[in-house]
């Protein structure tokens, strides 16, 4: 936007910078236009080799450049006493004010020096511009060869004339008929003058000669000089790509070695799943596991086969559904549900399915393992620091399932579970349990044959407030691997549901997150920060430091919760200026950063099926020899999920009423014998050694109960 008539912007004191100086950098603080919200906002500049760049603070100038502009290639107009603009062309352009018209004069001087120079410079040293450089190389150098052959030439106009002037003198002394030895001196004087005009003569006629015969070859020359740059061009080209093509086949062959190798070591136990190793042995470079192979190295993978008994036959894995029904358009008074629960906990208020995805919360809860191979990498990791940055970017990833995701899950009844069997694809096997009703309590437990278990029971307080509705999650979750033993701890940020009553409901993630080390002290602090209309900063991001005990950083990791996160390792640490609450903030060097996770796509038509994940459309597909707890058997669900609304609803009504009665008739029984209160059947109650917490941890059964069809002690509850 061009700022055209605002000339009402605070001129604060900028920082008026020095007289241009000799050298190529000049800096100083102008006020740059942003937009017609904010207007012209103080940004510090720095014109260097030809090149304007600005950035926010001083402190940036190490790390974060925030535009470029190359003068060489940009005009430079005067708008009024202290406006003034830089172009390149349309691509950039900056809107500029001084805080004067004199600190304005000594930037324009300043920036049409270094335009002049950086010009002169692309033009003598561009190698690619048509042969204009060259050709005008080659000219001066003809014009500067011709110039010395006109001194010649004037020289050897001066010495015909003197030498003329000095034969007519011998001439004459000649005819004063000298005799003896007198005679004959002037003689030989003579005939070497005469010797010397010629030779004169004869060495300007060469230098003309030479000068016509280089203007002739010029072409040639410069053609040939042409020939020459390009072909060092080309072989520069090839010898990088030389390089990164070595560089690439070194990898991949270290990653195929190591898939052998876990190939090789497994087989034993039953062939499983190949895969390539994503761990490097340099140390010299940060997080080179990140990289992938190019992609003219193909490492064949194994196919995925049975991993419970070496003696079984291969079985190949079963087919997964990939869609679901649509989701109907029922129309629904949304408000004359809603006025009425303003201020009251969400879990206590009757709501029809038109509110619900065909899910359960305990479905939900396994989603989190929508990106388990963040998990399976960070337990190859040899580093807890680098283990650190992987477990914070899954503690990120179980966010972006929620971008598009505005369909609340059903409430599990209470003895209500779900199991998510993905050995033999991923590895892992997965059991949550709704183990108290009020409050709602979920405990979940998952255990992979890649080396690490995950834990958590989750406690969901919710409230509407007319606007919006804020759903707080409560409790820990666990994460423990068997190399090194390192336990991880931390806990979930707030969901807030924006635009409840009028508008397009949206989604957003706000808050802190303590990732702690328990066995290494190591600790990583990520901040989600709110969505703002007027924030500079990109929608959705994501900041973390992950240090070590001591306080030291490692590693910076940033990003999106909905998209990707990237992390780098810190080379270096300092402190800037003052942050908005007066804290001093820290300025990082780091080395490039490294993608870490992406969100996978959605599948196609997820739009109409819930913007369900691939792994969501599977979550409700019915299994064989499932517990009859399981929420793919919860009818009130089911019906939903096949697009049958009103009898979703009826049933949803009288599984609620048949939870009340239950309860009803456990809290009779609970009078006359108070210690027999509700206990869940897979998890058991009892204190976490690391949080001090009141939590239900898996006591065993379950899965020999599966393999045996023995379901005797579970309860009735659909």
């Amino acid at each position: 936007m061009t700022p055209i008539g605002l000339r009402g912007a605070n001129r604060l004191a900028s920082g008026t910078p020095t007289p241009p100086p000799a050298g190529d950098t000049y800096k100083g603080w102008v006020f740059k236009w942003t937009n017609y919200i904010k207007g012209y906002q103080r940004r510090w500049f720095v014109l260097s080799n030809g090149l304007l760049s600005y950035y926010r603070t001083q402190a940036e100038m190490g790390h974060t450049c925030r535009g470029t502009i190359n003068l060489a290639t940009a005009t430079i107009t005067v708008d009024d006493a202290c406006n003034f603009v830089i172009s390149n062309g349309g691509a950039q352009t900056y809107h500029l004010k001084a805080s004067c018209e004199v600190e304005r004069q000594r930037w324009i001087t300043a920036l049409e020096l270094a335009k002049a120079k950086a010009a002169r410079m692309q033009a003598e040293s561009a190698p690619g511009q048509g042969g204009v450089s060259q050709n005008s190389e080659v000219q001066s150098a003809l014009r500067t060869l011709g110039s010395k052959v006109e001194d010649l030439s004037t020289c050897n106009d001066l010495i015909s004339k003197h030498g003329s002037a000095l034969q007519r003198s011998l001439s004459e002394l000649d005819s004063l008929r000298m005799t003896g030895e007198a005679g004959d001196k002037i003689r030989q004087v003579t005939e070497r003058a005469t010797l010397f005009r010629i030779t004169s003569n004869a060495m300007i006629n060469a230098c003309r000669d030479f000068l016509a015969l280089a203007q002739a070859h010029s072409k040639r020359w410069q053609k040939a000089l042409q020939a020459e740059r390009d072909q060092r061009v080309r072989l520069e080209e090839t010898l990088e790509q030389l390089a990164k093509q070595h560089n690439h086949l070194e990898r991949a062959f270290r990653g195929a070695a190591q898939a052998n190798a876990t190939a090789d070591n497994t087989s034993a136990a039953g062939p499983g799943k190949g895969e390539a190793s994503d761990d490097d042995d340099d140390d010299n470079e940060f997080f080179d596991a990140m990289e992938e192979a190019p992609e003219f190295i193909t490492v064949p993978e194994p196919l995925a086969m049975n991993q419970e008994s070496p003696s079984q036959e291969l079985v190949p894995l079963k087919k997964r559904r990939t869609c679901i029904s649509d989701k109907p358009n029922y129309s629904l008074n949304l408000w004359s549900i809603m006025k009425n629960c303003i201020g009251k906990e969400l879990s206590k208020i009757p709501m029809p399915v038109n509110f619900n995805e065909p899910i359960s919360m305990l479905q939900r809860l396994s989603e989190d393992l929508e990106y388990h191979e963040l998990l399976d990498k960070a337990s190859k990791c040899q580093s807890s620091l680098e283990q650190m940055c992987y477990v914070a970017a899954f503690s990120v990833s179980s966010y972006s399932t929620t971008v598009y995701r505005t369909g609340k899950p059903f409430n599990p009844l209470l003895g209500e579970t779900y199991e998510l069997d993905r050995r033999r694809e991923s590895g892992y096997r997965s059991l949550c349990e709704q183990v108290s009703h009020h409050p709602p309590a979920a405990a979940h437990h998952v255990i992979s044959n890649r080396g690490w278990t995950l834990r958590q029971e989750i406690t969901v307080a919710s409230k509407f407030r007319g606007k919006y509705l804020s759903i707080m999650p409560l409790g820990t979750i666990h994460a423990i691997f068997e190399k090194g033993n390192n336990h991880y701890t931390w806990k979930k940020v707030t969901t807030t549901v924006h635009n409840i009553i009028v508008g397009k409901l949206w989604i957003d993630q706000s808050g802190e997150i303590d990732v702690v080390n328990h066995t290494t002290g190591d600790h990583c602090h990520l901040k989600f920060a709110p969505y703002s209309y007027f924030s500079r900063d990109v929608a959705r991001k994501v900041t973390g430091v992950v240090m070590d005990k001591d306080g030291k950083a490692h590693y910076v990791l940033s990003g999106t919760w909905d998209e990707k996160m990237e992390f780098s390792r810190v080379m270096q640490s300092s402190r800037g200026e003052n942050g908005t609450e007066g804290k001093q903030k820290t300025v990082y060097q780091t080395l490039k950063a490294r993608e870490v996770w992406r969100r996978n796509p959605l599948p196609e038509g997820a739009e109409t099926m819930y913007y369900f994940t691939d792994l969501a459309l599977t979550l409700n597909e019915p299994e064989e020899g499932m517990a009859p707890t399981d929420s793919r058997r919860r009818p009130d669900q089911r019906l939903m999920e096949d697009g049958r609304w009103d009898e979703a609803n009826s049933e949803k009504q009288r599984l609620e009423e048949k939870q009340r009665s239950v309860r009803r008739e456990r809290e009779r029984e609970a009078a006359s014998a108070p210690h027999d209160s509700y206990q869940a059947l897979w998890f058991e109650r009892c204190e976490d050694q690391i949080t001090g917490e009141q939590i239900h941890i898996y006591k065993g059964g379950y899965w020999e109960a599966k393999d045996c069809g023995s379901w005797e002690g579970c309860p009735d509850i659909f």
